[in-house]
This record gives structure tokens, C-alpha cells and sequence, in this order.
């Protein structure tokens, strides 16, 4: 019997299909509502991070605040203390090492005296303090600064867009299934439940990855190349920070992905284990090129973003040879 008037299948193969067949109009008018609670939903995150907007700046500020700077070569580190405040970190030339040199620690704290001298005059003076907090000075005191009127307006945007997105990401999955699913059959709406399940586990991981490894190294890597070149790296815009690090955890996040969408399409006929293991090469390519339009423009933060996808590419590769290996018994015990 049919479910709607005018749809001709039988119950038994709606409930296989999904539901019963819409009119166009019918499906205009879902594809409405999704979109007015998706951007309800988009809404009510940015309005959420907005609020908690100090508290959202301070997470994303604390990859730079725990990065450690690494000092190169032999010759001796000297930072100069102003009580607790660092006036100064320098590297020693071959010159004041040969000179000025003293003791055998690679990285000196000295203390700034101002010495009466007379009663117009002070006398500056630098000794050696051996009880200096230097892990003040390896550490990355870069501040974040606005440099415009509606700078701090702007980064709030920025704050509450990518946060809200991320908080809303859930709602928006569901409401979109909830528009497609009438469609799948119940073994595709098996497979895109367990798509999701472990597209939400790889993305995560993917943005833990990006916050806790990869930023640093890409953080540090930033301030490194800036000295080299002889800038000072110890202000950076604000707005250009938290868009970095945004996209960048958003970019590796949704480059987790990958292995769901390549499977998904290994489970519909599109890919199977044979044209994926031909793929490699440029997989790997692939892999570098996103790595650089992800990451700082350095070799060492893209070949670490590029190794973990190649990873999952390979993890991938290997999960359709075991399913094509199991058909095939299958297909050959019947």
C-alpha cells in the first residue's frame, strides 16, 4: 500500500528507501527551514563567543605564550633584567664572545644597576644575576596590538565567526541530515552516521594536533625567520594572529577529513583499492601543496602538516584493501 497518494512504492520499500517522495515546492520549503535554523544556529554561537569573547582570545593566545625560543649556534645568550622586566636578549658576535664572554652557560641573565655618580649622574652598571628568571627570556614576549580604531572590533568579529562556527558545526551537520536523509537508503544512512562519528573524531584530533605541535613550531619558526632577517618580531597585529591561527586549525581540522570523504566514496563504487594505491604520488604532492597554503611559508611546519595527511591517506589505502579482501571471501565462500 502506498505510503503517499502519489508516490507508488509500498511501505516496506519507503522504510528501505527512506520516506515517501516530496514535490518540488515540498522540498523547497525544507531546504528553507534548514537554512533560517542553520543561521539561527550560526547566530546564537557567534553571539556566545562574543560574550566570552576574552576568555576565547586567551585559548587562542596560548600557543604563543608557551612557545619556547630556541637560541643557535655556541656563541653565548645574554638577556638583560630591568628587576623582573627583560630590557634586552642578545646573541654574542664571535667578537664580544672572544671579549665579553663569562663563564661557560649558554644563556646568561645580567642585571641593570643605575650607580650614583655625584648628585647629577648615575654610573649604568651590568653584572652577572644568578638567580634571573631566564625562562622569561626563552619564551616568545611578543605582544599582540591593535594599530586601528576598529582593530579590537575586528578581531571580535573574527573571534566570534570562527568560534561560532566551530560551536555551531554540530546543529548545522544535523540539520543538513535531517534534509538529506529522507533520501538514503538505511545501509547509506548507516554509512553516513558512521561517517560523521568519525569525521567529528578526526577533525578534533586534527585541531588538537594543529594547537599543541604544530603551532608552536610554526609560531617560533615566524619570530626565528624575523630576526634573521634583522626585524624585530616582538609585536604582531592582533587581527593577522587570530586569522592565522583560526585557519590554521580550521584547515588541518578539515584535512582530517580525508579519510572519510576517500572511504565514503571506496563504500559507493567511485574509488577502490587499486586506483587509490596508484594515487600516492600525488597524494603526496597534494599533501605538501596544502601544507603550504596552510601553514608559515617554512619546509619544517609543512612537512609536519603533510606527514600526518599522507598518514591518513595511507590508513585509508589499507582499510579499502582489507574491505575488497573481505568481499572477495565473501563473494567466494557463496
Amino acid at each position: 500500500m502506498p505510503t503517499h497518494p502519489d508516490d507508488p512504492r509500498t511501505d516496506e520499500e519507503v522504510i528501505d528507501e527512506g520516506g515517501p517522495v516530496k514535490s518540488f515546492l515540498d522540498h523547497l520549503e525544507d531546504l528553507r527551514w534548514v537554512l533560517i535554523k542553520t543561521i539561527a544556529a550560526l547566530g546564537i554561537g557567534m553571539m556566545i563567543c562574543l560574550i566570552a569573547g576574552d576568555r576565547v582570545v586567551h585559548i587562542l593566545e596560548r600557543p604563543l605564550r608557551n612557545t619556547k625560543v630556541t637560541f643557535p649556534g655556541t656563541n653565548q645568550v645574554w638577556t638583560v633584567f630591568w628587576g623582573t622586566n627583560i630590557l634586552k636578549t642578545v646573541v654574542l658576535t664571535d667578537e664580544q664572545q672572544a671579549t665579553f664572554a663569562t663563564g661557560t652557560k649558554h644563556h646568561v641573565g645580567l642585571k641593570l644597576d643605575l650607580l650614583p655618580n655625584g648628585t647629577n649622574g648615575f654610573i649604568v652598571g651590568l653584572r652577572e644575576d644568578p638567580t634571573a628568571d631566564l625562562s622569561k627570556a626563552e619564551s616568545m614576549n611578543i605582544a599582540l596590538i591593535n594599530l586601528s580604531p576598529i582593530g579590537g572590533f575586528w578581531v571580535a568579529l573574527q573571534v566570534s565567526l570562527y568560534g561560532g562556527t566551530v560551536l555551531a558545526s554540530p546543529f548545522i551537520f544535523y540539520f543538513i541530515a535531517g534534509f538529506i536523509f529522507p533520501a538514503l537508503r538505511m545501509k547509506e544512512k548507516h554509512y553516513v552516521y558512521r561517517g560523521l562519528g568519525f569525521g567529528l573524531l578526526l577533525f578534533a584530533m586534527g585541531v588538537c594536533f594543529t594547537y599543541f605541535v604544530l603551532l608552536p613550531v610554526a609560531l617560533a619558526a615566524s619570530a626565528m625567520y624575523s630576526n634573521w632577517l634583522g626585524f624585530e618580531a616582538n609585536q604582531w597585529l592582533a587581527e593577522a594572529y587570530i586569522s592565522f591561527v583560526c585557519k590554521f586549525m580550521l584547515g588541518m581540522g578539515i584535512g582530517f577529513q580525508m579519510p572519510v570523504v576517500i572511504l565514503t566514496l571506496v563504500k559507493i563504487g567511485v574509488l577502490n583499492y587499486t586506483l587509490l594505491s596508484k594515487m600516492r604520488r600525488y597524494m603526496i604532492v597534494i599533501n605538501l601543496v596544502l601544507g603550504a597554503l596552510l601553514t608559515t611559508p617554512e619546509v619544517i611546519t609543512q612537512v609536519m602538516m603533510a606527514i600526518p595527511l599522507q598518514m591518513l591517506y595511507e590508513c585509508s589505502v589499507w582499510i579499502a584493501w582489507y574491505w575488497e579482501r573481505k568481499d572477495r571471501k565473501r563473494a567466494k565462500a557463496a
